[in-house]
């Protein structure tokens, strides 16, 4: 039996500008357009989808093709609680350790501008890791840089 293929989705109140954060984050790109369109808007546009609904989902994906695709649809109530599950963004993977930490700090200033928000910074020992910092993408949902 194959191992099943994923998507990771999240509710969010800006679909295109969380899609356009994380695609920095993850380096991934977002999502193409269909085959026999060249952009987005002439697909929906085909499809009959008004002006008001076009920022209700949008998609970022691998650009290499091999991890999941990362869907974000529109939804009317905002984050009240913490996640229940996060993603651990690995920004220090192959890094030597004393480098770590710096390639963290790096890849966290770069989200900062992008309108992320740092929660805190666990040393290399702490929490029984090597090192990694909590953020919080710009509606709030928290992930790890490690």
């Amino acid at each position: 039996m194959s191992a099943r293929e994923v998507q990771i989705t999240f509710d969010a109140h800006d679909p295109g500008a969380q899609a356009e954060f994380w695609a920095v984050a993850l380096h991934y790109v977002l999502q193409p357009p269909p085959d026999g369109f060249d952009t987005w808007d002439a697909a929906l546009d085909a499809w009959g989808v008004p002006p008001e609904a076009r920022n209700d989902r949008s998609a970022i994906v691998d650009p290499d093709g091999a991890r999941p695709r990362v869907f974000f649809q529109k939804v009317p109530e905002g984050k009240v609680a913490k996640n229940k599950l996060h993603l651990d963004v690995r920004a220090a993977a192959g890094v030597p350790p004393e480098g770590r930490m710096a390639a963290l700090e790096e890849a966290c200033g770069q989200l900062l501008a992008l309108g992320a928000s740092r929660l805190q910074r666990f040393e290399p020992g702490e929490e029984l890791g090597s090192g990694f910092i909590v953020m919080q993408d710009p509606e709030g949902n928290e992930f790890c840089l490690d």
